[in-house]
């Protein structure tokens, strides 16, 4: 059998960009909680918020590496996979991911090493000054990234000349139409994932009895930033749907699984597209709710797969699922957010063992709902590379075999094994030593004991058997 360069292509740029993403989207909502941090330090001189700071900094220091060394290969994929894509866009790539390394990747090297290590070397304000930056530096990173996916996906500012794209106006290019809706959109869910892994981890020491005055505190800063960012993603996702109704419809009706245009379309709950067939086995559904949430109107009309040409459409029944499983975890995280607030309310925030267990095991959700958004968003516009304008087959690399793309596969996914698990060592071993390891917090006698091999946040054992 024949290998297809550009399904093996698509294949592993699809596991380099999911790998990767789940490590900034980490990083910039971390980087804004130190930050928040070294501002309530600086301002009240509480050494608790110092702690805190240490602690998660060394997590930040060791995530945002894995972020470095498993995002540099993405830029080497455009030239040795997507070289036509390449040449055809270096006009606007080009410059945009230039920006994106000298505004954000000097900023954020030039600061983190002062945030790591000049601690009580710097004035205190110039190490607040540091983590801003850090911050800031994350946070324009993704600006840039999503510049470049949002013109990708929604292309404007530009004339296309014998095949080549050529910027006519670059504020046009840059705020491209679905630019501020995806920006803010991811902005929140980087908020959410740091808030919930934070939350998680001082969920599970405050089950384990350890750091209990360090440990309330972090959940309780992280519960109230989820109670308002959870909702607000939720706004923010409807304003990014219909922004993407507007101008991709065939996305969205693979989001929803509608294979026909229809008025009073319903919301589908469950269903297994068909695309063979066009049709959907054993739907489940809410009669009207889908026209209701796209056109604000009960018999608006949504548009159907089908009016797309067999040529143009997504993989349905990947971008369908995937959509399904990104709001099912994100209504789970509001679910989660106003728990939290019943239990504060009851005066149980930290001895709620139930909740803090459940906020332990939740820890990997977040990162699975980014990693399901990325590919409602990249498979729903397939076969497009640049909407309506270029196609993946278009953009591959012409003289790319299939026998090279498994090599370099097979290649990535054996270096990112090593990379993932050597950080998540690393990550664990941190978290398993403790913030108490080294700061001087009281602790009942009995949390003082020995860790087992299977104390982790990341293993069930570790957190029921803190119920012995």
């Amino acid at each position: 059998m024949e290998l297809d360069p550009l399904l093996l292509s698509r294949i592993q740029f699809a596991f380099v960009v999911s790998f990767h993403a789940i490590f900034p989207v980490f990083t910039i909502g971390l980087a804004a909680y130190i930050a928040y941090l070294e501002g309530r330090l600086y301002r009240t001189g509480d050494k608790i918020y110092e702690q805190i700071s240490l602690f998660w900094t060394k997590i930040f220091a060791v995530v945002f590496g894995m972020g470095v060394v498993s995002g540099l290969v993405m830029s080497f994929q455009f030239g040795t996979n997507w070289s036509n894509f390449s040449y055809a866009t270096a006009n606007f790539l080009g410059p945009v991911l230039s920006y994106e390394v000298i505004t954000a990747f000097f900023l954020e090297a030039a600061f983190l090493g002062v945030l790591l290590f000049g601690r009580g070397k710097v004035p205190q304000g110039a190490h607040l000054f540091s983590a801003l930056m850090v911050s800031l530096g994350t946070f324009l990173s993704s600006f840039w990234i999503l510049v470049a996916n949002s013109w990708m996906q929604t292309p404007a500012g530009f004339e296309l000349q014998d095949g080549v794209f050529r910027i006519t106006d670059w504020a046009a290019a840059i705020f491209n139409p679905s630019f501020v809706p995806r920006f803010f959109h991811m902005g929140l869910a980087s908020l959410l994932t740091a808030g919930f892994v934070v939350a998680g981890v001082s969920a599970w020491y405050l089950v384990r009895g350890r750091a209990r005055e360090m440990n309330r505190k972090a959940l309780s800063m992280a519960l109230w930033m989820l109670l308002f960012a959870a909702p607000a993603q939720l706004f923010m996702g409807d304003y990014h749907g219909l922004n993407t109704f507007e101008h991709q419809p065939t996305k969205v009706a693979a989001m929803e699984g509608h294979w026909e245009t229809k008025e009073g379309a319903p919301l589908l709950l469950f269903a297994i597209p068909d695309s063979e067939d066009e049709t959907n086995h054993f739907e489940v559904g809410i009669p009207h709710v889908a026209s209701l949430i796209l056109t604000h109107e009960w018999n608006g009309t949504v548009h159907g797969v089908t009016e797309a040409p067999k040529a143009e459409r997504p993989p349905v029944g990947i971008t369908f699922w995937a959509f399904r499983i990104m709001v099912g975890l994100g209504t789970l995280m509001i679910l989660f957010a106003l728990w939290g607030l019943w239990t504060r309310m009851r005066g149980r925030l930290d001895r709620d063992r139930t909740f803090l267990r459940g906020l332990s095991w939740f820890i990997p959700a977040p990162f699975i709902a980014v990693v399901a958004g990325w590919f409602t968003t990249e498979t729903g516009r397939a076969p497009w590379l640049v909407y309506g304008e270029m196609t993946q087959a278009q953009a591959v690399t012409p003289s790319l075999t299939g026998g090279m793309a498994l090599a370099t596969l097979i290649g990535y996914i054996a270096v990112y094994a090593v990379v993932f698990t050597a950080g998540l060592y690393y990550v664990t071993r941190i978290v398993r030593a403790g913030p108490d390891a080294e700061e001087h917090v009281e602790e009942p006698h009995h949390a003082k004991r020995p860790l087992s091999a299977s104390d982790t946040p990341f293993d069930s054992d570790a957190v029921t058997g803190a119920q012995n």
